[in-house]
């Protein structure tokens, strides 16, 4: 058994993709025409992390309570976490590609840590050995 999609609640689909594969390095596994459940047009979306299992569904807001949601998914605490293999690059790649860090890296009994914020200003953790 495993958790297959968690997911993310964004403004519009195009920039989170950019956000995710472009800067992230997730793949893009999926981007297909749907419909809502009354028959509205949207798209499923899905990227992941190079082998991982879980991906994210990409959802755009639909309606004034999901719009709320974008960006306060985990009502700003931590909500989601990335582990690498190599802290130091991909830290230094995010940086470079604009990501926003609201710390600077610091080590923990469990690895390195710094908080970034997504597309939509969710709040994520960079973990690294």
């Amino acid at each position: 058994m495993h958790i297959e999609l968690v997911t993310l609640v964004v403004d519009d689909y195009d920039p989170a993709i950019a956000f995710y594969v472009d800067v992230l390095g997730f793949d893009l596994v999926d981007d297909s025409p749907s419909l809502t459940n009354d028959g509205r047009p949207k798209r499923w979306v899905v990227v992941r992390p190079p082998g991982a299992q879980t991906g994210l569904l990409l959802a755009r807001a639909d309606g004034p309570t999901q719009s709320a949601a974008v960006g306060a998914q985990a009502a700003g605490r931590v909500g989601f976490f990335l582990r690498v293999d190599d802290f130091a690059a991909a830290h230094d790649r995010m940086t470079a590609a604009g990501v926003e860090f609201v710390t600077d890296p610091r080590t923990e009994p469990y690895g390195r840590i710094a908080v970034f914020l997504d597309v939509a200003g969710n709040r994520w953790d960079l973990l690294g050995p």
